[in-house]
């Protein structure tokens, strides 16, 4: 039996170790200087999950695709921002990613929702994050879900030829 694109919303659940080839495409699929500093993947390709990507900090977006079936549509990154217990009350979002297909479909805001929703259940209580500065539409989605900008290296990195602002921005996790 297949769902309505328009009635199923995006259902979010932790990344296993199967996902990694699916994700390792996705990655590549979305790869654009809007919001990766890293140069453009080239083959042979590495692992998605390794010793520093691990499944466990992964949540993954299934959507309902044009073709009726439920499919992986995006991912979210939420891991402590160092090792140092001073500051084991904050996580921090390493990576987002929806695919072209499911823009749209309420994917991106079911991942940082729940990113955000996992994040307190561990016990913390401020998330942050990175965004280039020309990332208009992640901006946007991080405001909309009561993210502030807390501070931008101006110029920070410089891609497609020309200058583009780290903008750091955070939010408390309320209980």
């Amino acid at each position: 039996m297949t769902e309505s694109p328009a009635a199923a919303a995006p259902a979010v659940r932790r990344a296993v170790p199967q996902d990694g080839p699916a994700l390792g495409e996705l990655d590549r699929a979305t790869w654009s200087t809007l919001h990766a500093v890293q140069p453009r993947p080239q083959p042979p390709y590495e692992p998605f999950f390794d010793e520093r990507h691990l499944p466990r900090d992964i949540l993954v977006a299934e959507v309902v695709n044009e073709a009726g079936v439920r499919g992986l549509a995006g991912y979210i990154r939420v891991v402590p921002p160092t090792p140092l217990a001073c500051n084991a009350h904050v996580r921090q979002i390493q990576g987002l990613a929806v695919a072209g297909w499911a823009r749209g479909r309420g994917a991106g805001r079911a991942l940082v929702r729940a990113g955000c929703l996992a994040a307190r259940g561990e016990g913390a209580n401020r998330m942050t994050l990175r965004v280039l500065g020309h990332n208009a539409p992640a901006r946007a989605l991080y405001e909309a879900e009561g993210f502030t900008v807390e501070g931008v290296l101006r110029g920070e990195f410089f891609l497609d030829g020309r200058y583009v602002d780290d903008v750091m921005m955070g939010r408390p996790l309320a209980p």
